[in-house]
Order: structure tokens, then sequence, then C-alpha cells
């Protein structure tokens, strides 16, 4: 069959800048919070690549890495990588309304709702796994619909080996490439299974993802323990028809887009070759229900449904007003909204900002944290506060030790731990020892020369170490009552009572059962 024509891609000066705009959007606001919690682990784990980590894939570490030998430890550092995505999305989103058979209204009005959503303003504003995985999400439908249009094999290439790049970044994508193969056996795109292309890019993607599954199983499968536990601790609150209605608070103003989207490419005849896309937005959505899934794991579906709606509304409003006068609603709502998706103001302005959109409007959404008690700020942004207290806390107590050599730095969760190592670095830290996440895979066998000095952070002091240690005193605790660490303390331990090192050992076995 010969190949259907495809609209080229032209550079297009509108676009380019909202792209601009997006990255400078998402850096501006860099300093009004600190780092978060999630972002100090997966920066810590580019001081040490590898392969696998305890509850993601390497690419994350990877990129902290080569961020970390360019630009250093900063938050801009931290932060700048998810901003260039962000200007990289908005390009393909545009294009991807111009494959739907958008034209320049819904190419600029696609690329504005990826910048408007709130999830898009939190994903790309944060170092975490999550802006890539969107990243590969969008760029999955947009190979699909290239190919759609104009049955080039390259394409069946290309989606074969983006499926094993991207499931070096999160295990999650696997859901959408199942889907994806299940819905194309009902369709006549099951032919591609004959197609060579598709069978080497498959094997292509194969060996990129080989050396991750290789270290899973060397390390006995972590991944298993990490859905475990996540199904025990979290996903058990998740609240199914909660879930459905995030599903509209989550794109914020863009949820006019995507919701439109969906109906569009699923019903619309003129959109009838992309109906298979449709189908499975929407299985996504009701299969993550099903599995209780946070609400944000669907956020990959959401481009795609943006670009679409994009094109729907393009077709529906042909007088350049009623074009503007939706546009200017967007913007509208967005403005009202954007404290939800950024941190625009500083901590107190955040609070003051979600007190009176709970005293006026009865709207609490966001500040009932995982385990469903109530707070000041929603978690993400009480994750983002603290750490640069605990680290200077830290800096101080650590200068009182005589003896630096025989003395280490232990933290009982990963924030405290990539704080220490992260923001550390200002205030000459050594690296800290914690069994928790990727960063028990450090935690060393033996000191030495035998510990005598310990720096203990926790919320509260562990028997066990009270019992080790002669001599314990408060260096001080994090005071900031918007903090989510609020509370946790640091403590200057001395005079072992005996060999650390034997109690180490004996410490280490019982984790070693444990796991």
């Amino acid at each position: 069959m010969k190949p259907l024509l495809e609209k080229p891609w032209k550079f297009n000066i509108e676009i380019f800048l909202i792209a601009l705009f997006s990255i400078v959007l998402h850096l501006v606001f860099n300093n009004n919070l600190e780092y978060h919690r999630d972002e100090l682990l997966y920066f810590s784990l580019g001081s040490h690549p590898d392969f696998g980590f305890a509850t993601v894939p390497p690419m994350i570490g990877w990129i902290a890495w080569l961020m970390q030998n360019i630009f250093g430890y900063s938050l801009f550092a931290v932060r700048v990588f998810p901003a260039i995505i962000s200007g990289i999305m908005v390009l393909i989103v545009a294009d991807l309304a111009l494959a739907l058979g958008g034209k320049r209204y819904a190419m600029a009005l696609a690329a504005s709702g990826i910048v408007i959503s709130i999830f898009g303003l939190r994903t790309f504003s944060l170092f975490q796994p999550v802006h890539l995985d969107l990243f590969f999400w969008t760029l999955t439908f947009y190979i699909i619909v290239k190919y759609i249009n104009s049955e080039d094999d390259k394409y069946l290439f290309l989606f074969g080996l983006l499926a094993g790049l991207s499931l070096l970044n999160k295990y999650l994508i696997g859901l959408l490439f199942i889907i994806i193969l299940i819905a194309i056996l009902f369709t006549r795109l099951r032919l591609v299974f004959r197609k060579k292309m598709l069978l080497y890019g498959i094997l292509g993607g194969t060996i990129i993802f080989l050396p991750n599954l290789i270290w899973q199983l060397v390390n006995g499968l972590p991944v298993i323990n990490h859905l475990s536990e996540l199904a025990e601790t979290q996903l058990v609150n998740v609240d199914r028809p909660a879930f459905l209605i995030e599903q509209i608070i989550i794109p914020g103003a863009a949820s006019f887009l995507t919701i439109a989207g969906l109906i569009y490419i699923v019903l619309n005849k003129h959109q009838k070759k992309f109906r298979i896309l449709g189908i499975v937005a929407g299985t996504v959505i009701f299969a993550l229900m099903l599995m209780r899934g946070k609400s944000y794991y669907t956020i990959g579906v959401f481009p795609f449904l943006i670009s679409a709606g994009a094109v729907f509304y393009e077709s529906a409003l042909k007088k350049w007003y009623f074009r503007t006068a939706f546009f200017t609603i967007l913007l509208i709502i967005t403005f009202f909204l954007l404290p939800f998706g950024l941190p625009v103001y500083k901590a107190e302005g955040l609070v003051r900002y979600f007190d009176k959109i709970e005293s006026q409007y009865g709207f609490d959404f966001g500040r009932t944290f995982e385990d469903k008690s109530k707070h000041s700020l929603p978690q993400d942004y009480a994750d983002m506060l603290g750490w640069e207290e605990l680290a200077e806390i830290t800096g101080r107590a650590w200068e009182m030790i005589e003896k630096k050599e025989s003395a280490f730095i232990y933290c009982e969760n990963y924030g405290q731990a990539g704080a220490i190592t992260i923001i550390g670095k200002k205030y000459g830290l050594p690296e800290p020892v914690c069994f928790n996440e990727s960063f028990r895979y450090w935690a060393p066998r033996t000191f030495d020369p035998d510990i005598t000095t310990a720096i203990y952070i926790n919320d509260e002091m562990g028997d066990d170490v009270r019992e080790l240690f002669g001599k314990i005193s408060v260096a001080g605790s994090i005071k900031n009552q918007d903090a989510r660490e609020y509370g946790t303390t640091v403590y200057l331990c001395e005079d072992p009572v005996m060999s650390f090192n034997e109690f180490w050992t004996s410490r280490l076995k019982e984790l070693d059962s444990e796991n």
C-alpha cells in the first residue's frame, strides 16, 4: 500500500516561543522552595551510577550524574533538565496536533495546553523520573500517529527501541505497551506483527533494557519488593471514585482539552484511523483505576488527548473571536490555579493561598497526605522544606567532632540522606549511611578505624543507639512546622560502650535476613 502523505514539520516561531516560555517559567520560581525529598534521592543516585536502583530503573541516575558534572549540586543543576524537557514537550505536542489533522491554531492551543496543565507545571518543575516518563509516553503516541499517517516502517523500528529505552526510566510505561499491542490485534494494524522492522525494533529495545533486567535478577528483583510495599502502604488508600474525579482536576484548565480530545478521537468519523489511540488512553485510565494506581499515574495519556482536543476546538471554533475567547478563558482559569502546579509563592504565601481556597470555597485538594493526615501545604510542597535547615544543623554538629576519621553520619530515611549528600556538599559533610531506598547498597560493611562518634538523624532516638553510646546530645531539630520533616532531630552520639563494628555487624545481619 502506498504511504499516505504527511504534513511536513515547519519551523513555527509561535511554538518555539511557547516552548521557550515553558522553560523559563519552570526556572523563574526555582528558589521559592527547597529541594524536594524525592529530588534529593534521585540526584544522589548520580553519585553512584549503575544499571539499576532499589525502586527505579537507572536512567534518572545517569542524568543526575551528567547534571552534577556539568552544573554541580545547586537547585538550578537539579531542575534545569526537567525544564528543558518541558520545552521539548511543547514541540512534540504541537507537531502531534499537526499530525492529527490540525493547523496553526490547533498547534498553538496544544502547545499552550501542556504548559498550563497542572500536571505539566508540577512534573517539569521537579527532578523525578515522572518528567521523562511523560516525555516517553507522549513520544510513543507520537510515533504511532506518524506510522498511521505514513505507514513508514522506520516508525515500527523506533517503537521497539523506544519501548526498551523508556523502561530504563520507569516500569509503569510497560502497561502502555501491553495495552497497545493487545489493542492492535483487533484492528487492521495487526499486520504490523508481520513486519521485520517491528521485530528488529523489539530486539533492539530488548538489548537496551537487558542490563537493567540482569541487574534486577542479580539483586533479587527489588522492584517486586518495592511494588509490594507500595501496594500495602500507599495504594491501599486510593479511593476509586476520587481517582476518577482527579483525572479532571489534574489537568486543570487543560481538562477542557483532555475530555474533548478523548471524546473526539473515539467518536469522530474523521479521526477513525486514530480511534485505537483514544481507546488505548481510556483503557489505561480504567486499568489504573482498577489496580488502585495513584491518580497521577495516568498523566502519560494527557498530552496526546490535549493535542486531540486542540484539533477538535480548531474545527469547532471557526471565528477568530471564539478562538481567542476560549484561549483567554483557559489562561484565566490557570492564573487562579497556578499555585496548585507551581510554587509561585514562598512557603508562607502558599499556606495563605491554600487556607483561602479552603475557607472561601471549601476546597482542600492536595493538603491531605497519602496517609490521610491533613497539613498546611500539599505533600509535594511540604516535602520541599526543612532540608537546608537539616544540613546546616548537621554541619555544625560535624564541626564539633575532633576525630572525623572515626565518625560517620546516619540518616533514617532517604530524604534526610539525600539532604546530607546533596546540600551537605557546601558544609563539607561526608556521604551519610542509610538503609532506606538505594542508599542501602552503599552502606559500608565495616568501619576502619572503628567508630567513636556518630551523628544520628531521626524524628526520635532509637533504643539501640541510646544503649550503644554513653553520651548523647541534641545538636538541633527542624523548626519549620510546614515541613513534612518538622521535628526531625540531629543527635551527636559519643563514647560507645562497645565496639561499634561489632554492633554494626550484628545490625547488618538482621537487615540481610529481613531482605
